[in-house]
């Protein structure tokens, strides 16, 4: 994503402009992304952590990162989620997965403990602008430790619409 140069990065995650995906429309087809698997208990992630070092890792060997960091998460249960890391070509030893269709966004800021609010927001927004919601991917920018250094925890939710 992309970063805000006013901020002083963690060389963790990348600082987080939310501007550009404030409530846009985008069109994907075919966008290439690292996919794996996060276990998780009533959706709080166990092994995030070590699933993204992993994958970025694998992502870095193969000089695969893409422009923008974009990581999207489909909350699929209460026990795990998958999660879609973007890169630019495929990555080797790795789980590939793309992504096609036309997606709504918008910004959310605030502790995770909202994303159930959010999601119904964001439900009401996909209504407002007369289309209907296919799936819903959370993409939380940053880490908790990286909020809190930023003061800012942005989550960008993304509705594949019909």
């Amino acid at each position: 994503m992309m970063p805000d140069d006013t901020i002083q990065p963690t060389g963790c995650c990348e600082p987080f402009n939310p501007e550009p995906w404030q409530e846009k429309e985008i069109s994907w087809q075919d966008k290439l992304f690292v996919k794996d698997h996060v276990t998780s208990f009533l959706h709080i992630p166990l092994n995030m952590g070590r699933i993204i070092t992993k994958n970025l890792a694998l992502i870095e060997k193969a000089n695969a990162k893409a422009p923008y960091q974009l990581m999207l998460t489909d909350e699929k249960s209460l026990w795990g989620s998958d999660i879609y890391i973007d890169v630019s070509r495929d990555v080797p030893n790795a789980r590939m997965a793309t992504l096609s269709g036309a997606f709504l966004t918008k910004v959310f800021e605030g502790p995770y403990q909202d994303v159930g609010k959010w999601a119904e927001e964001m439900k009401e927004y996909v209504k407002s602008k007369g289309r209907a919601l296919k799936k819903m991917y959370f993409s939380y920018t940053t880490c908790p430790k990286c909020a809190k250094a930023y003061g800012k925890n942005y989550v960008v939710l993304f509705a594949q619409i019909q």
